[in-house]
């Protein structure tokens, strides 16, 4: 893992690779206290997004069965302590009212991921995570974990 002060880069090569990175990042978010990070990621389609946000489902809400929320838009996975993590899915919102239509503003008191979040850029919030997910090769991928806002790594 190569970093900075406002960059990680993780290099996987298998989807289980990608999830354990995710799970340690949601480990290490957890310990600064931030159970209520936000985190837009980037990448084509089947880079790896849902298999990051798997990962961070196994820390935050453990035994949560992680789908890609493309046709619901959103699901909540709910941990027995209390926490929980909204999974955002933008591919088909086209406009803020459709953020408003799904409550997207409403959500709280949980780490937020958003996949699509180039869909959505009025809507981001001052301080979040970048998480640009790269297909490097068939399974191979280049995760970068860019700090926005004033967040910290």
């Amino acid at each position: 893992m190569k970093e900075n002060e406002n960059t990680k880069v993780i290099r996987t090569e298998s989807a289980e690779e990608t999830e354990r990175a995710a799970a340690a990042f949601a480990e290490e978010l957890l310990s600064n206290g931030e159970d209520d990070a936000f985190l837009a990621l980037y990448g084509d389609l089947g880079a790896g997004k849902t298999a990051f946000v798997r990962g961070l489902a196994s820390v935050v809400a453990p035994g949560a069965a992680v789908r890609s929320p493309t046709y619901t838009v959103v699901n909540e996975y709910k941990a027995k302590n209390g926490k929980k993590l909204c999974h955002f899915d933008m591919y088909r919102i086209t406009g803020e009212d459709d953020l408003y239509s799904i409550g997207f503003y409403d959500y709280e008191n949980c780490m937020i991921a958003v996949e699509w979040s180039e869909n959505i850029p009025y809507a981001l919030p001052d301080r979040y995570y970048k998480v640009t997910i790269e297909k490097t090769g068939e399974e191979s991928r280049k995760i970068t974990i860019e700090k926005t806002g004033g967040v910290t790594l």
